[in-house]
């Protein structure tokens, strides 16, 4: 599996990261977010990579203090400037801090590209990335720390976490309910060099919104009522190690705001304490909710989201990688018969078939609780008898016919008409038309 370049992008524009993002992934790059120098910085000492994109105008330092920094210390990695105040002063000064590119907002996609491709050629003096060897790229992976599939999508996410599992960057899971996050949060902590340190799970959404902050940061005795002794929070519990955040979306935003700042100063205070403790935590946060959303709503800091996702992980639903189907099929079957005393039990081709056209709005977790049953109530072989009724075909009704969308919206009309006696200023009332739209849908 060839992997794709890392590109690290630094704006303060957060819909700037987002479009960048947008159009680097089309491209099939890899991408970490930072949208301060200092943030940008952190990234570089633990991510290995391979282009930094950088606005100049940032509050605080701007992006030539990191162009001139990355330069000194990160010699290697090739630098494109992007600007909406563009003048022969900044390119100058841009290019002897060491960019090697400059290129003017608001720029096409195609110019982007072509200012990626630049920066990558006019690389000089760094070393030639090395091809993968045969038994790297030819060999096929089904399943990787428990996470299982044979597609696409399946290869992109064992690219993301082999990219991830070393470093501390933050990282945040999004998808549907039963995509497995919690299953790939634990496969970047274990399958890397901090896997022997703890992996601490909350489900943000199932502790009580009163007891959140004393959960996640601790407290010292005498806090409140009931705090009769001294209690170190989980992210205190995960130090060294990795705490993963289920249902991120659902944290109050007192809360918020004080993991904002664990996250800036890498350190927690217990509440009714005024001393701080250093920590060193990966943090991996996951939510079924559209955290961005959130954001436009003024439900989740916009800081913050930008602050927990450095590296963004999209798990796809099922309809969407069928091909994954197979090889989970195969390996819930192995699991389960051999939990429940059948190891030898076998699935027919034709309740793959069934089981293949479904839409699994469930998705693996529907999945494997399907494989479960079957098993439990099947003999030695899983066949078309033992699959629930619901994922087989519906009987149709008789007589159904498939209409327009005009004649079903006559239909309803001439309902409404009935039910208030022909009355036509009445029905077009109900109907939230007027009485000459109504004449024409008649028509």
């Amino acid at each position: 599996m060839l992997k794709k370049e890392n590109i690290l992008i630094v704006d303060d524009n957060y819909d700037m990261l987002e479009l960048l993002q947008r159009n680097l992934k089309a491209q099939n790059f890899h991408t970490y977010k930072a949208s301060s120098v200092m943030e940008a910085i952190d990234i570089l000492k633990v991510v290995a990579i391979d282009l930094l994109i950088t606005d100049l105008q940032m509050p605080g330092l701007n992006g030539i203090e990191l162009i001139k920094f990355a330069e000194e210390h990160f010699p290697e990695i090739p630098k494109l400037v992007i600007t909406g105040f563009p003048s022969v002063d900044t390119a100058v000064n841009a290019v002897k801090s060491g960019a090697l590119d400059y290129l003017v907002k608001p720029f096409t996609s195609e110019e982007l590209k072509k200012a990626v491709q630049n920066s990558f050629e006019g690389k000089i003096g760094s070393k030639k990335k090395s091809s993968p060897t045969l038994s790297d790229s030819d060999k096929k992976i089904t399943n990787y720390a428990g996470i299982v599939g044979d597609s696409e999508q399946f290869e992109n996410l064992v690219d993301v976490i082999e990219r991830v599992k070393n470093n501390k960057a933050t990282v945040l899971i999004q998808g549907e309910s039963g995509t497995g996050k919690e299953l790939i949060a634990r496969a970047i902590h274990f399958k890397g060099s901090f896997a022997s340190n703890p992996f601490v799970a909350v489900n943000c959404g199932g502790i009580p919104e009163n007891l959140m902050e004393s959960e996640l940061f601790g407290y010292e005795k005498g806090a409140f009522t009931g705090a009769n002794e001294s209690k170190i929070g989980l992210f205190q519990a995960a130090n060294g190690g990795t705490i993963f955040l289920d249902e991120i979306g659902t944290a109050p935003l007192a809360v918020q705001t004080r993991l904002l700042r664990v996250l800036q100063e890498k350190e927690v205070t217990r509440i009714g304490s005024q001393k701080a403790h250093k920590i060193d935590v990966r943090v991996i946060s996951a939510t079924n909710n559209d955290l961005y959303e959130m954001v436009q709503k003024g439900n989740f800091r916009e800081d913050l989201y930008y602050r927990l996702n450095v590296v963004s992980i999209e798990t796809k639903p099922l309809r969407e990688r069928k091909n994954d189907i197979r090889p989970l099929i195969t390996t819930f079957i192995k699991k389960y018969g051999i939990e429940y005393g059948k190891p030898n039990c076998t699935i027919s081709d034709k309740a793959i078939e069934i089981l293949l056209r479904h839409s699994w709005p469930g998705n693996v977790r529907e999945l494997e609780n399907i494989i479960q049953r079957m098993i439990i109530m099947c003999d030695y072989a899983i066949d078309i008898v033992d699959i629930p009724d619901y994922l087989k075909y519906q009987q149709p009704t008789e007589g159904e016919t498939l209409k327009p969308l005009k004649d079903i919206e006559k239909d309803h009309i001439l309902k409404v008409l009935h039910a208030v006696g022909d009355n036509k200023t009445k029905a077009a009332e109900i109907l939230q038309i007027d009485r000459k739209t109504l004449r024409q849908k008649l028509l």
